[in-house]
């Protein structure tokens, strides 16, 4: 778990790398563990050529990218924006983006009370969620709204609505109270307030965030919405008490809130992978990147901070709009075309056999799909070398194959840098480093292949067998580096495949998460007679409180999880029809 910035800011710049290595990546059982930073350079510091010219010094094999590089992080935050999946996950959010809900969304908010908020509240993106907030005597207030032109809003990214002090909500302190406050993690009341203060002079309606699902922090409900239904609902028997947490032998919940339970985290499961919950649209010409270390490389707390609140305010402020080229498409786009190959390649590697025909015969499986990895490069001038060496000058004959498919999805777009913002700027550089290690480990792989005689369409003559087992071994490890390296989220998936009355789950937040220390509870309202929440009683702190308030002690139940088990969280099915499990 990528833990809280905390008080001093020490997470910005490459002290941050090291919160991604506390949550699980994506590894072959029994073999070791390798996050996103443990690939080490084997030119024992030289500078990198990182330009994508065409020279065959510039496409060595034996130059990874540089210990302290974030493009990999870069690109794996910015595709998962949005997907419920990626950043339950990774809790700790990243990014800071500028969007809009579009006109003529639907948004929901669920009460006690019958009275549409005259303040700042929560609104969520599917009614699932703002039904369990519903909560009366057995009935609740249901407001349905629509979005009457598009609404301004700052997206959050990671849980970051879950209320625990890991540093799910640093960004937002950051730019509400200008630094880290952890002691603060439930005073979601001022949260809202001074985020929607800061807000107001940039003209931003609302904060997208995620917790069991996706929420925006409504600044004004009297402004670009108007009411489609306010509707008093039937949610529970009145006569029954489901969370009767002050009985001393309390009898099983009520079957209706469990099942109000999982489906909020179910409509959170919607939008498990791309495009996400496609509600919130991104403007990411305007990214702002915590793993940008040119943002905030010096890990001095004031000056960082500065930076990167300056650097909002530029982007959300700015007349610029920026290239028009399509980058979330683009990101989508390289991992659509790797993915399923890498993981297929990674399940042949995982053989092992003593009999050299069958090693064989799984070795040319695994270079047939190299090959076909790089079918629109393999360009009919390659001459291979007769010998059948492996080293690293021996393969240079197939540095063509490597720019070329380190650079296809870039080279025109290069061409626009001069319309690019900043943010953009960032964006390009880091599928550039992305796509330039995947092709760089796997033309090396496909390049070892045809040298050991293995590809029928580049033949090379053997004076001996080749080395199979060796090469197997090397594929092997090649691979669990560079899918480590990406850690593209796409690979954390049930193994087997969850039946048709499951769903694929990770812990989520308040369900699963360690029981917190909660602060007192607020007064009453005096002038609340209904016993009922008052006003300030909004979503996210009916959600944080646990059942002390009998009149939403029902909203959700804390089950708790393995410490460990939280901290590094993995995928289990879970019932989708009573009895439920989380």
């Amino acid at each position: 778990m990528r833990y809280h910035l905390v008080a001093t800011l020490s997470l910005l710049g490459s002290a941050a790398l090291a919160l991604r290595d506390q949550q699980f990546p994506v590894s072959t059982a029994g073999e070791p563990c390798i996050r996103p930073l443990d690939i080490t350079n084997s030119d024992n510091g030289k500078p990198h050529s990182y330009s994508f010219g065409s020279k065959i010094e510039e496409w060595r094999f034996d130059e990874g990218p540089a210990d302290n590089a974030t493009g990999n992080l870069i690109f794996d935050t910015v595709h998962s924006l949005l997907q419920h999946w990626s950043n339950t996950r990774y809790r700790n959010g990243h990014n800071i983006v500028p969007g809009v809900i579009p006109t003529g969304t639907l948004l929901y908010h669920g009460t006690s009370r019958n009275t549409i908020p005259s303040g700042p509240d929560w609104i969520a993106t599917d009614p699932e969620h703002s039904l369990v907030f519903a909560r009366g005597d057995g009935s609740g207030w249901h407001l349905t709204l629509a979005a009457t032109r598009p609404l301004k809003v700052l997206y959050f990214d990671g849980s970051s609505a879950a209320k625990v002090s890991e540093g799910t909500m640093d960004t937002q302190d950051i730019v509400a109270w200008g630094e880290v406050q952890p002691e603060r993690v439930f005073d979601e009341q001022s949260r809202i307030k001074d985020l929607c203060s800061w807000g107001k002079e940039f003209g931003i309606d609302g904060f997208a965030r995620m917790e069991m699902d996706f929420e925006v922090m409504l600044c004004d409900f009297t402004a670009g919405v108007d009411v489609v239904s306010f509707l008093h609902v039937r949610v529970l028997a009145k006569e029954k008490n489901p969370w009767p947490y002050r009985d001393p032998t309390p009898p099983p919940p009520d079957p209706d809130a469990l099942i109000r339970t999982f489906e909020v985290m179910h409509s959170g499961s919607w939008h498990n992978r791309y495009p996400g919950d496609s509600r919130i649209v991104l403007d990411l010409t305007g990214l702002v990147s915590l793993y940008d270390i040119a943002l905030a490389p010096s890990l001095v707390p004031v000056q960082d901070i500065s930076h990167v609140k300056r650097k909002l305010i530029e982007v959300i402020t700015r007349p610029d709009p920026g290239s028009g080229i399509d980058w979330k498409t683009l990101t989508h786009v390289i991992v659509d075309r790797y993915a399923d190959r890498l993981e297929l390649m990674q399940h042949l590697l995982n053989f092992t056999s003593s009999d050299s025909q069958e090693l064989l015969q799984r070795a040319k499986l695994v270079q047939t799909q190299l090959r076909i990895m790089f079918t629109p490069y393999l360009l009919d001038v390659i001459t291979v070398p007769s010998a059948g060496g492996s080293g690293v000058d021996d393969l240079q004959w197939a540095s063509p194959i490597f720019r070329l498919c380190a650079t296809t999805h870039t080279t025109v777009i290069k061409n626009q840098m001069p319309l690019m913002t900043p943010s953009e700027r960032l964006l390009l550089k880091a599928i550039e480093d992305t796509t330039r290690e995947i092709c760089r480990v796997t033309t090396n792989m496909w390049a070892v292949g045809v040298m050991s005689g293995l590809d029928t369409l580049f033949p090379v003559e053997l004076d001996g067998g080749p080395g199979v087992a060796q090469m197997m071994n090397d594929w092997r490890r090649d691979i669990q580096k560079l899918m480590s390296w990406l850690d593209w989220s796409i690979w954390i998936k049930c193994r087997p495949a969850c039946g048709p009355e499951e769903m694929c789950y990770l812990p989520t937040w308040p369900v699963n998460a360690p029981r917190p220390k909660l602060p007192r509870p607020p007064p009453r309202d005096p002038r609340n007679t209904t016993d009922a929440p008052a006003e300030v009683d909004h979503l996210a702190d009916r959600v944080g409180h646990l059942p002390e308030d009998p009149a939403v002690k029902d909203a959700f139940f804390f089950i708790g999880t393995p410490t460990e088990e939280w901290r590094k969280p993995h995928p289990k099915c879970i019932r989708r029809i009573a009895p439920y499990e989380f």
